[in-house]
């Protein structure tokens, strides 16, 4: 029985501590705050719950997995998970919105064609169809194997190549007119080359948003994110995605997971090379076999044998949400999530999210609300800031015809310094999935500074800290490490981490 030391109670990091203590070795997980899930928390007062993370889940299989591994349970004993159907509808400026069923290819070229016009579904469907090569070429190093230091040369190179099909073999006649200039196009010029129609196009730039990743730098790889939310579904946990982070943080109390809230370590302490235990803040060194770290940074002199401070090579976002409390019921035909193209900011779509779930709101006569948009941790200064955006985001949900603006009981706005101060990420960046090609240098030009970039950019690739790190005996778990963020891909980096410490540090995944 080895003694682990777990920094931080994210979902990857609880992940990995579910596993672990499945495995018979004594986990002691160390959480700064007073509480766990990371980024996945609850709002609450006056009767209404809101999500104040991610609201939705995509790849459930991660955790149905987990708790297979971890207890011979189905995720279902646990939780009510509900595949929302139609997955999602988009509304543009002008009026013309278009609903997409579920896990229905004709539904959604015969939506789209209705919406559109003739040969749209088609164009969408086949992109997605293309998209599906980058899935099978990155699933397993990108969503499957762990990566370790000396494995980071090579899947940089991997990485530096967009497995999206080459556009200049398929449209000479644009390439011709200099229209491809660039090898490995970004998201936004494959989305205009293939798709030919600027919602079609701004539908799939925004699964790229969602993640706050902006499309103009984003590989054309990043359409996989598309395909798979087209593929394995949308799906709501019943009580918010806050229930998720509760039954994986009662798996890890099953499994005798010991937590400390209110603990942050200052130190990861190492000799000979080795991180040997954790130095809480005010409290004697513990001793530890092995590490594991689940933040954005590891904490001490650790830091310097590894290059964990390092800012990823994808440009990342923090958001803004508003949570609004409505008066009045949810009426009949609303849909759980609306991607909104506003017409006050081109390009940077607004997502609603209305839950039918009576255990979010005080009775049938309430709704809630919750709309959120990524933003640069600089662009908010403010309440001031923070409010401003409130109101034209909600005007903006209400030109889209969703009327929440006048049913308003009371609203509160989550600004990057909330993440910061719940996560610890610095500037409340959120991490994106790691992701295959270069990112920057899209025709159309991105934004500089830390949320964009700057030509010099060009050509970079996103390659996360390793999940077993240069220091022996340390690992990384959770969205900032290996294969990056998102709930499933912060669940499967515990997986991932949990398997070098049990089956060695020579383990390449489960096959």
């Amino acid at each position: 029985m080895a003694r682990i030391a777990v920094i931080g109670a994210g979902l990857g990091a609880m992940a990995a501590s579910a596993r672990l203590a499945t495995a018979g070795h004594r986990v002691t997980v160390y959480e700064r705050t007073e509480t766990y899930g990371g980024g996945v928390r609850r709002y609450e007062r006056d009767g209404f719950r809101f999500d104040t993370g991610p609201g939705i889940l995509h790849l459930p299989a991660v955790y149905r997995d987990l708790f297979v591994k971890t207890g011979r349970e189905k995720l279902e004993d646990r939780l009510d998970l509900v595949r929302l159907d139609p997955a999602v509808r988009h509304v543009f400026p002008g009026g013309t919105a278009v609903s997409l069923p579920s896990g229905s290819r004709a539904g959604v070229l015969a939506a789209l064609d209705e919406a559109f016009g003739a040969g749209a579904g088609e164009r969408w469907t086949d992109m997605l169809a293309r998209a599906r090569t980058v899935w099978d070429a990155t699933r397993r190093p990108l969503l499957e194997e762990p990566l370790t230091e000396d494995g980071v040369p090579a899947l940089r190179e991997t990485l530096a190549h967009d497995p999206y099909p080459a556009l200049r073999s398929r449209h000479p006649a644009l390439r011709a007119k200099g229209l491809l200039r660039r090898r490995t196009p970004a998201l936004a010029d494959a989305a205009a080359v293939e798709l030919r129609d600027p919602r079609l196009v701004s539908m799939l730039n925004s699964c790229a948003w969602a993640y706050g990743l902006d499309p103009r730098s984003a590989p054309a790889g990043a359409a996989v994110l598309a395909y798979m939310e087209h593929t394995f579904g949308s799906w709501y946990v019943r009580g918010g995605m806050r229930a998720l982070a509760e039954a994986l943080y009662t798996r890890c109390m099953e499994r005798k997971v010991d937590f400390r809230f209110g603990c942050e370590v200052v130190d990861v302490l190492e000799k000979n090379g080795r991180a040997v235990g954790v130095k809480p803040a005010g409290e004697p060194e513990v001793p530890a076999d092995s590490v594991v770290v689940g933040g954005a940074r590891v904490p001490g002199e650790a830091a310097g044998a590894d290059p964990v401070t390092a800012t990823p090579a994808a440009p990342a976002r923090s958001r803004v949400t508003v949570l609004l409390a409505l008066r009045g019921g949810r009426p009949a035909e609303t849909v759980h999530r609306t991607v909104v193209h506003r017409e006050d900011a081109p390009g940077q779509p607004l997502t609603v999210l209305r839950p039918d779930d009576p255990g979010l709101r005080p009775g049938a006569g309430h709704e809630t609300a919750v709309l959120s948009v990524p933003v640069a941790p600089d662009e908010i200064r403010g309440e001031d800031d923070a409010s401003r955006l409130a109101d034209r985001l909600t005007a903006a949900a209400d030109a889209a015809g969703l009327g929440l603006g006048g049913r308003v009981l009371w609203r509160e706005v989550r600004t990057p310094r909330d993440v910061e101060a719940e996560t610890g990420a610095p500037g409340g960046l959120v991490p994106a999935p790691v992701l295959a090609g270069p990112y920057g240098g899209g025709s159309s030009g991105g934004r500089g500074g830390r949320a964009g970039w700057s030509r010099q950019d060009a050509g970079a690739v996103d390659v996360r800290p390793p999940n077993r790190t240069a220091t022996k005996g340390l690992y990384r778990a959770g969205g900032w490490a290996h294969p990056g963020g998102g709930a499933a891909h912060a669940g499967m980096s515990g997986a991932l981490v949990a398997g070098l410490i049990v089956e060695g540090d020579d383990w390449r995944g489960s096959h």
